[in-house]
């Protein structure tokens, strides 16, 4: 059987389809085509909409049904891990080095065959940063960049993308310090977007697309923080971490 998926219009940035269109197979499937300019890219997350594509396929949008997410104050920190960040010496910090951590994600890995964060994708992305809509938590022992993530931030909704690991845990910590400022800063939830092991093993849980949605409305409505987070950082050592959340 031949499927057919809407193909979005090159000028109207804003022209996605009802998630209601989108594909059990492959889950989410939305649409094709466009671009990754900043607004079509905001008009898409605000939708609980993500591009995800190899290099040499059509520009894809996804929408997966159910959705994984991770509560701020959810994040499950093992008793090894927190007996740990009481003894590392590394610290975190956000925006410090946006483009080192999307060349990080996207450096090849032992159970992949190739990356999907394309220099098209790091071209948007940081413009998106340059912006103050993207933003990197990074974890560093020393000056050595060993960890860390980056997503994108619409109101009080963060839409995590990708993360990276040099260092045992490093990951982890970089998960952990995110969920810590959030909270802070009242931002209630993290779009994960597609289940996977290790992030349920951290606390994350799935929710129906019409509940994720519904969810998503409220909270990109919100007043959220656009620019660098740099200076409005507040976990920056890592024994911060340690006593804070229900989740924990």
């Amino acid at each position: 059987m031949r499927i057919v998926i809407p193909q979005l219009d090159s000028t109207d940035t804003e022209g996605f389809p009802s998630s209601g269109q989108a594909l059990a197979y492959p889950n989410g499937l939305l649409a094709y085509g466009g671009d990754l300019s900043v607004g079509r890219l905001l008009a898409a997350y605000r939708r609980g909409i993500f591009p995800w594509f190899n290099p040499g396929e059509p520009l894809l949008w996804w929408t997966p049904d159910p959705r994984l997410v991770l509560a701020s104050d959810g994040f499950k920190l093992s008793r090894s891990l927190r007996k740990r960040l009481r003894q590392l010496p590394w610290t975190i910090h956000a925006d410090r080095d946006f483009a080192a951590v999307m060349r990080a994600c996207a450096a090849p890995r032992a159970d992949q065959d190739g990356t999907w964060i394309s220099p098209l994708m790091l071209r948007a992305y940081s413009e998106l940063h340059r912006l103050g809509h993207a933003h990197s938590v990074e974890v560093w022992a020393g000056e050595d960049l060993i960890g860390g993530l980056y997503g994108v931030a619409v109101g009080r909704m963060f839409y995590g993308e990708s993360m990276f690991s040099r260092a045992s845990d490093a990951s982890k910590v970089a998960l952990l310090a995110l969920c810590r400022q959030l909270q802070h800063w009242d931002w209630p939830l993290i779009d994960c977007q597609v289940e996977t092991p290790h992030l349920l093993s951290l606390g994350a849980h799935t929710l129906p697309r019409s509940e994720f949605e519904a969810a998503i409305a409220t909270q990109t409505a919100r007043d959220g923080r656009v620019g660098s987070w740099r200076a409005a950082w507040r976990f920056v050592e890592v024994g911060t971490l340690v006593g804070l959340g229900v989740g924990d």
